[in-house]
């Protein structure tokens, strides 16, 4: 027997029975730790090696896999701009670059992805070994275990700021590995459309349709309002009365100025009038007999100059006479008149015929004053109609613009929205392919891996499992523990023998 069995139980100091054991702890050392970890090197030994075999045993199945690896560039594309469906608040807001590279990785993490992969190559080609029941819910159970396999040999790695995607794909077989990750991207182009591309086109059309219906029913209503009240053009009626009255004002205070001016000339022709005879003498013939003596007389005179001369008896004797004749005429009245004729006074008749024609333009202006002044209350009571008509109008033309505007736009996103799906559809112009997959040369195996890590496991396991049956055991496992526990020198040692 060791001679750790002796101190099992200490002396009895009475206060203690013997099978009580010792209730201080024990003291060890570093020494009194390695030389009882030495007590336990067979126990140790053996834990190691079980371990140790079952790690290598482990090792021993894996398999040699070969990593494909791939590489793909995420770009800024339409997907991430923001479209409104209706109006644009927000139009044109972008997402970031890490915002658009997470986006894109959680679609190639999807599990609907890895499905397509699966159905494209086929599960029995991928994966060989496993195995498929005939009925649906066993294909469907494989098939889920088959994706979940695949995520799990399945490695995505990116790097803030950095537009790329790093894919990598390990299998037992280098040629599969390649084509699963290249057939990954493949089916990752399409899907990410399904995805992110869902056409808005249809749902645009049906909007457009019902914002069609509408706008029917509203033209519909306003084809009748304008009917019902008599409006052509609304807008052109109201503005055509409206100059038409300011053109009628603008007549009636022109034609009562003109009525003005023609009251009065016709007062003041009617004045005139009345102090202007309606006759006077047209002509009158007088007695003329002295004039004509005299001028016989010049005329004689005249004559005889042409053979007398002046001082001569003839020619004193008939300027005698004329001087005589002269005088006789000075000292005579007025000649009066042998007849006289009278005639209409032609100011009279001029007066009166400009009284006429001041009264008919009187009359005229005052025709023309009360015809304008019954059109402006015409138009008047036409505005007043409108007036009261134009909050309904306006509502109408209001709905019925906003219609219209809502079916261009509408129109217009949709043959927008078209387009833009069906080039996307044919191109990723935002992805690119940075690099595909190859198969690769060299595989990588986890087996030292695993090797080393149950030899460390064992060692580990091994020293735990002996320094809890140290610790565990009761007594004082040695002589140097025992002195150092009860501070009390050990004189000898024996070896005791059951």
């Amino acid at each position: 027997m060791s001679t750790a069995d002796a101190w099992t139980y200490p002396a009895n100091d009475g206060a203690h029975r013997p099978d009580d054991g010792w209730s201080q702890r024990t003291r060890f050392g570093l020494s009194d730790v390695i030389t009882l970890l030495w007590r336990q090197r067979w126990l140790m030994a053996g834990i190691m090696v079980v371990i140790v075999a079952l790690g290598l045993a482990y090792a021993l199945t894996l398999k040699t896999e070969y990593d494909a690896n791939s590489s793909i560039l995420v770009k800024l594309g339409p997907e991430y701009v923001y479209q409104p469906r209706a109006g644009d608040a927000g139009r044109g807001a972008v997402m970031n670059n890490d915002a658009v590279v997470a986006a894109e990785l959680a679609i190639l993490q999807s599990g609907d992805l890895r499905q397509r992969v699966i159905d494209r190559i086929g599960l029995s080609v991928i994966y060989p070994k496993m195995k498929v029941g005939p009925s649906a819910s066993a294909k469907a159970q494989a098939t889920a275990k088959a994706v979940a396999a695949m995520g799990k040999a399945m490695d995505y790695g990116t790097a803030p700021d950095l537009p790329e995607v790093r894919l990598s794909f390990k299998h037992e077989n280098p040629e599969m590995a390649a084509r699963v990750l290249n057939t990954l991207m493949d089916e990752y182009l399409v899907y990410r459309r399904t995805i992110l591309l869902n056409s808005n086109g249809p749902a645009l059309q049906t909007q457009k349709a019902s914002s069609e219906s509408q706008l029917d029913s509203v033209n519909a209503a306003y084809q009748t309002f304008l009917s019902f009240n008599g409006i052509g053009d609304f807008d052109a009626e109201k503005a055509s009365l409206t100059q038409v009255l300011s053109d009628r004002e603008q007549q009636r205070y022109t034609l009562t100025s003109a009525l003005q001016d023609a009251q009065a000339r016709l007062t003041s022709l009617t004045s005139q009038l009345a102090s202007t005879p309606r006759e006077e003498g047209v002509y009158r013939d007088l007695n003329l007999a002295g004039e004509q003596s005299l001028d016989a007389l010049r005329l004689r005179r005249t004559q005889a100059a042409a053979t007398y001369r002046d001082d001569s008896d003839m020619i004193r004797m008939l300027d005698q006479q004329i001087a005589d004749q002269e005088r006789a005429q000075r000292q005579a009245p007025a000649a009066s008149d042998t007849a006289r004729r009278i005639g209409v006074n032609p100011v009279h008749q001029t007066l009166e015929s400009d009284r006429n024609n001041a009264q008919a333009q009187v009359n005229a202006t005052r025709a023309s004053l009360v015809k304008v002044t019954e059109q402006i209350g015409q138009i008047n009571d036409r505005l007043q109609q409108l007036a009261a008509l134009e909050p309904e109008y306006r509502r109408l033309v209001s709905e019925r613009t906003i219609l219209q505007d809502s079916v261009t736009d509408f129109s217009r996103r949709a043959q927008e929205s078209t387009a833009s799906d069906a080039i996307a559809r044919n191109s990723n112009d935002n992805i690119r392919i940075i690099s595909r997959a190859s198969p690769p040369v060299q595989g990588s195996s986890r087996r030292k891996l695993v090797a080393m890590v149950a030899v460390v496991l064992a060692v580990f396991t091994a020293l735990c499992a002996a320094l809890l049956n140290i610790f565990l055991k009761p007594g004082l496992p040695t002589a140097v523990a025992a002195g150092r526990t009860l501070d009390l020198p050990v004189l000898a040692t024996a070896r005791v023998k059951r």
